[in-house]
């Protein structure tokens, strides 16, 4: 059945950041479907690296779409790294000092759902194979497209904001979770790469047909991205492997450029190698140095994500038994000086400090950047 994801208010702000205190100065006033008029503003900018948002009476215009997947999404991960790493791949060909970021508005939910849902008669739009009448787990077919995220681009002319480009995700399974029965036990089918790759391709097509029959679509450049999720077991989220730019009025992909991206999370299970060995010393010899310091620590781990090889960033949670506020402003300014002495360098790094009541702290470090900025919640 189809619902919408929960998702966290983390996943916005990590991606596409609002200002506290922008500019919003007015574009325009258009008339809307009760014939009053409707006044358009942007959120404004904190810096180039994030786009500013579009504004309609006041309000932060929301996805028509955003959440809703073929299943409730239990990995988390997922729907983080498919979100942000969207937004990521969106910002390497529509600049955000030329672009205008809108949350989805051409693809209904109701649209979604169907697409997402398997092609039967009733459901002739749907992207996902008709269902087999075998439930083996190696023989049926499984649901290969499990989400999909729509992102508006702008441009601002005068006044007026103009849709000028559109970046479409689309989520496809690593694992197809299924019960033959209504409240039977869960099984699984596995997804390989290939089929992913396969699979996901000839969606993505089908897909770009579809945008373009709507009149707003036809003539501008539309970007569609393949993210391999996840298992439900999995400690880290999936990654793209591959994209595509679809200029003016083309209806058929030619061309994808494929994105190596690979996550893993520190420590590394004893089974499990990583890509470097650097990273891994150094985040051992963080990790270490911390909880020689302050022993009241529950856990300390790290999602580090790869691209081509190379760090592109990592997410350090840090789980404490603190209860003196004290105790808590000493860590984070240890911390400091341990992060800046021994995590890997030349890339972003957060580092998250909490314990079972919530956040207490928070580190950060953008690329090329040797020292890290902290923030202390202070308990009133």
């Amino acid at each position: 059945m189809l619902k919408k994801a929960l998702v966290g208010i983390s996943i916005i702000l990590s991606g596409f950041m609002l200002a506290a205190c922008g500019s919003v100065d007015n574009l325009s006033n258009d008339t809307n479907s009760s014939g009053s008029k409707a006044k358009t503003q942007l959120t404004g900018q904190t810096n180039s690296d994030y786009y500013q948002g579009v504004i309609k009476n006041g309000r932060y215009r929301t996805s028509k779409s955003r959440g809703v997947s073929v299943s409730q999404e239990s990995n988390q991960f997922n729907i983080k790294g498919f979100e942000n790493g969207l937004l990521n791949i969106s910002k390497k060909e529509f600049s955000t000092k030329k672009y205008v970021f809108q949350e989805g508005q051409y693809l209904s939910t109701s649209q979604v759902e169907n697409w997402l849902a398997r092609k039967s008669k009733s459901n002739p739009t749907g992207l996902n194979p008709v269902k087999s009448k075998s439930t083996s787990p190696t023989r049926r077919n499984p649901i290969y497209l499990s989400q999909i995220d729509e992102q508006d681009f702008m441009v601002q002319n005068g006044k007026s904001l103009k849709l000028s480009a559109m970046t479409i995700g689309l989520a496809i399974n690593s694992v197809d979770y299924y019960k033959k029965t209504q409240y039977g036990p869960t099984y699984q089918t596995s997804i390989s790469s290939a089929e992913a790759e396969q699979h996901g391709k000839q969606i993505a097509n089908q897909v770009l047909q579809r945008l373009r029959k709507k009149k707003a679509l036809k003539n501008i450049p539309i970007v569609i991205a393949l993210y391999r999720s996840a298992s439900d077991d999995s400690l880290v989220g999936g990654n793209f492997f591959a994209y595509s730019l679809n200029d003016d009025s083309a209806t058929k992909i030619s061309k994808w450029t494929k994105v190596n991206q690979k996550n893993y999370v520190f420590p590394l299970q004893s089974n499990k190698k990583g890509p470097s060995t650097n990273d891994e010393d150094s985040f051992d010899n963080f990790k270490s140095t911390i909880q020689g310091f302050f022993p009241n620590l529950s856990g300390v781990t790290a999602q580090a994500q790869y691209t081509d090889g190379s760090l592109s960033g990592m997410n350090v949670d840090i789980t404490t038994q603190f209860y003196s506020q004290t105790e808590i402003i000493s860590f984070t300014q240890y911390i400091q000086n341990a992060a800046q002495k021994y995590l890997p360098a030349n890339a972003p790094i957060d580092i998250t400090v909490q314990s079972t009541e919530g956040i207490q702290s928070f580190l950060s470090r953008k690329a090329n950047e040797k020292k890290f900025s902290a923030h202390i919640f202070n308990s009133y």
